[in-house]
């Protein structure tokens, strides 16, 4: 794996930016499509902002856990040590680690304070809440989803019993009063919700905004991450990160480009002693991800407790997970 020059660096996060404009920006008039369909919804249900009232969220050590689906979380068996503790704080469960969380013991039945978050606004996301596991325990599961969520995914989490909390996606509204982000904020708040929904940016992916919820609409002080390695392991086979394991290979890398090769670079977490794999798109989450941390308000204590992964750094503490959990529970 390569180390890369500023100049090849300047052309990975070009690839990057331009991997994502395929993927989501193509996908713009099916965003406001979900937007009409989810509005009266919208207006009937929970704000996010709401759960922070509901369990008095916000105090100086109050705690969260994310977990998302990195392959750390199964390397060091997370999950059924979480799933053994006595841990009381929040859990916020990226929609891709929510049946096999739960699958672990990892249950609202234990944990109370039992979220799932969704982001992508596509109907491919509904399998992630299509599982008899998620129906037994659907009532007392609060899920989280941006106004552009697909109206299939939410109405199968609504199937299985879920409380819907809503909230915006920032990601126009540099644009001012054009942008679809301010003209949807004010038909929110045409009926019933008139103070608006919360508003977070996502890093573009669900990891980074579990992280933007838990301090910003939750009022959370340490922040716990397992299983947010934003990177690939060492023996992971190139097909895998050069795909960056889509199904669809359509929004994969361009696997007949071999200057992408060049592109994956290894790098040493001095933390935890270990490599990851980073691709441009795990570099562009893990860049833009530990940039938002470093401009975080100093309150907030972000705990990379994955024992290792690409998240380290300014404002950022490591530790084991049996440590996070003997710390903060």
């Amino acid at each position: 794996m390569n180390n890369l020059t500023n100049n090849e660096q300047t052309e990975s996060q070009a690839s990057a930016e331009n991997i994502f404009q395929k993927i989501h920006y193509e996908s713009y008039d099916d965003w406001i499509a979900n937007f009409a369909l989810n509005l009266s919804y919208i207006w009937k249900e929970n704000s996010a902002k709401e759960i922070k009232n509901i369990f008095n969220q916000k105090n100086d050590k109050s705690s969260a856990i994310i977990i998302g689906r990195g392959p750390s979380i199964k390397k060091h068996k997370h999950l059924e040590m979480l799933a053994e503790s006595n841990y009381d704080g929040s859990i916020l469960i990226c929609d891709g680690a929510l049946i096999n969380t739960l699958k672990a013991g990892v249950t609202p039945d234990k944990f109370k304070k039992f979220f799932v978050v969704s982001i992508e606004p596509y109907d491919r996301i509904t399998k992630f809440y299509d599982d008899p596991i998620v129906d037994k325990y659907g009532d007392k599961i609060h899920a989280i989803f941006p106004t552009i969520a697909s109206n299939s995914t939410v109405a199968r989490a609504r199937l299985a019993g879920m409380k819907i909390f809503w909230l915006h996606l920032l990601f126009d509204y540099n644009q001012g009063k054009k942008s679809f982000n301010y003209i949807s904020s004010l038909m929110v708040r045409a009926k019933n919700h008139l103070n608006g929904l919360p508003a977070i940016q996502t890093g573009a992916n669900v990891g980074t905004s579990c992280w933007f919820i838990a301090w910003k609409v939750f009022g959370i002080s340490n922040v716990g991450l397992i299983g947010i390695n934003h990177g690939w392991e060492e023996d992971d086979p190139i097909e895998k990160i050069l795909s960056h394991g889509f199904e669809n290979k359509s929004n994969s890398l361009d696997m007949t480009n071999q200057n992408i090769k060049k592109y994956t670079k290894k790098i040493f977490n001095s933390d935890f002693n270990s490599y990851c794999i980073l691709d441009p798109i795990f570099e562009f989450y893990s860049n833009s991800f530990k940039e938002f941390i470093k401009r975080s308000p100093d309150w907030v204590n972000t705990i990379n407790a994955t024992e290792g992964g690409s998240i380290f750094g300014d404002r950022i503490s490591s530790m084991k997970f049996s440590d996070f959990l003997e710390n903060y529970s």
